[in-house]
């Protein structure tokens, strides 16, 4: 993709094992994201779905290969990629506001700045009547719109989102989708999602990024275009399942 926001070029990426010989979490990878894109990153446990994501936020630098943002080469985490997280991660001891204002607090914003941005975030995201309850005071979805506020208020150009409704029940897990296509699709965010389960990627992405574990690779990247918002009952959205299905059990598809 020309002008990529997210390129990640040829990466591999090389553990220890316990016996100390290598071992490839991820072989000879590449993906690219433009802006505003919504990807879903999706493969069985082991695939290097979570160590890809640690690499396009900065968290680990690639044995091999390039990762970039914007064409300069990613070094470390930034605020221009916002990272939410399976766990909530909150800090019991701040309310939900506080809680949103700390990487503005840690970037020394003032007090008033980072207030009045992190009512707004929370806002966007629903709670701004929470602002002043304790992460115990909260549910679970509740919580995880307080750490998806935390990486908005920052404002970053993407959001990378790693598993970040699997703790949630089902029904909370469905209004948290559809609250986080609200999102998107009022803002330029790209967005990446990593998750298992199939009904999800196939409901909230524009492409799917089928991945094969042991190493980690590429085994399929799926454009979806189905308008938004889906149907999951409906035939369409059946097709699309067993598509991404079929790709996950290892079908023919050439990788991108």
């Amino acid at each position: 993709m020309s002008g990529a926001l997210i390129e990640v070029a040829a990466v591999s990426q090389i553990f220890a094992a316990r016996d100390g010989s290598p071992t490839f979490a991820l072989r000879d990878v590449s993906l690219t994201v433009g802006k505003g894109e919504f990807v879903c990153l999706i493969g069985p446990s082991g695939c290097g779905k979570t160590t890809l994501m640690h690499l396009i936020a900065g968290f680990i630098t690639p044995t091999r290969g390039r990762v970039s943002f914007a064409g300069a080469a990613v070094t470390g985490p930034g605020p221009e990629r916002g990272v939410v997280f399976q766990e909530y991660a909150l800090f019991a001891w701040m309310t939900a506001r506080q809680n949103v204002e700390f990487g503005l607090r840690m970037r020394g914003f003032p007090r008033k700045a980072r207030t009045e941005r992190a009512l707004a975030a929370l806002e966007r995201v629903g709670l701004a009547h929470a602002a002043n309850k304790y992460p115990h005071e909260l549910s679970g979805g509740m919580r995880q719109r307080v750490a998806v506020a935390r990486a908005l208020v920052v404002e970053p150009a993407v959001l990378l989102m790693d598993e970040p409704f699997a703790a949630v029940d089902a029904i909370t897990r469905q209004a948290l989708q559809e609250d986080l296509l609200r999102l998107w699709r009022d803002s330029d965010l790209s967005v990446i999602f990593v998750t298992h389960n199939i009904d999800e990627a196939a409901f909230l992405a524009e492409r799917v990024v089928v991945m094969s574990p042991h190493p980690g690779a590429i085994r399929a990247d799926i454009a979806i275009d189905a308008p938004y918002p889906r149907d999951r009952g409906s035939a369409a959205f059946g097709a699309l399942y067993r598509e991404i299905s079929a790709d996950l059990a290892g079908g023919t598809r050439n990788a991108a």
